[in-house]
């Protein structure tokens, strides 16, 4: 819709709009604000300025340690999700069977439950298992957290698509790999980005399942953040957030790019 909202809904809403950007935007600011204040201790407004907190952070043997694991972690969640996830949007979307709609909101309802209570659920699953693989139970984990989000992106995608192309290249002796690899992937291409995009940030960022089942070998950069914090509380801390803040937005970026955002949330 290109129609420009005219008159006294206009005025209403141009308020508003700037107060929600305020809010959203103030933490965020604050956060690379501090970033580069010169004290030894976290202050605000920030005095002076520095990037020798960016050398130190970047330098920290914890740090580069913790960024590995999270990324390797974020990495593998990705790709169990869409191991999982695609087959799972092509059941509940392209086929009928007894139960589907419980199957749907099934693959979804992780987005809804609470993830600090998943996270004690899991720590309790595992425990009767007797897993002490740490780095197995939190991938499976936070592909448990991750995968609903490539579900709902590659399904809204399958939805779009049109299958009379796949119909047709079938009736012309197309196998079904091909159809899904020349056809079928092509048109879905912007659901499995977003929900790839979705399911990277959240296993990167994610502190509620993690603070269940990390250990002192193994710690992401969520859990790192908040050893800090109750430890030393210097603008190291800020640094590391705006980093994650950076990336972030970084990888918006390059998705808006490359796809578009409207076209690969499926909107």
């Amino acid at each position: 819709m290109n129609s420009r909202l005219k008159g006294p809904i206009a005025w209403l809403l141009l308020p508003i709009t700037v107060a929600m950007m305020i809010f959203i935007l103030a933490p965020l600011l604050v956060t690379v604000a501090i970033s580069v204040s010169n004290t030894p201790f976290v202050t605000f407004p920030p005095r002076g300025f520095t990037l020798d907190w960016y050398w130190q952070a970047l330098q920290n043997p914890d740090f580069q340690e913790s960024l590995r694991f999270s990324s390797l972690l974020a990495i593998g969640a990705t790709s169990g999700s869409l191991l999982l996830g695609v087959p799972a949007a092509f059941a509940v979307t392209r086929y009928e069977f007894p139960g589907q709609s419980a199957a749907a909101t099934a693959l979804l309802s992780p987005l809804v439950f609470p993830v600090l209570i998943t996270g004690v659920a899991l720590l309790q699953l595992f425990s009767m298992m007797n897993s002490n693989n740490t780095p197995l139970n939190m991938l499976i984990a936070h592909v448990l957290v991750t995968m609903p989000y490539v579900v709902r992106t590659v399904s809204a995608s399958l939805v779009l698509a049109d299958t009379t192309l796949e119909d047709a290249a079938r009736t012309l002796g197309a196998s079904h790999w091909r159809v899904f690899r020349r056809i079928t992937i092509p048109q879905i291409a912007p659901g499995l980005a977003a929900g790839s995009l979705f399911a990277f940030m959240v296993s990167f960022d994610n502190f509620p399942i993690s603070l269940w089942l990390a250990d002192a070998q193994h710690n992401p950069i969520p859990i790192l953040v908040f050893q800090m914090i109750a430890g030393v509380f210097d603008p190291s801390v800020a640094v590391i957030s705006t980093l994650m803040i950076v990336f972030a937005m970084v990888i918006v970026m390059i998705l808006e790019r490359v796809m578009g955002l409207q076209r690969a949330m499926a909107i």
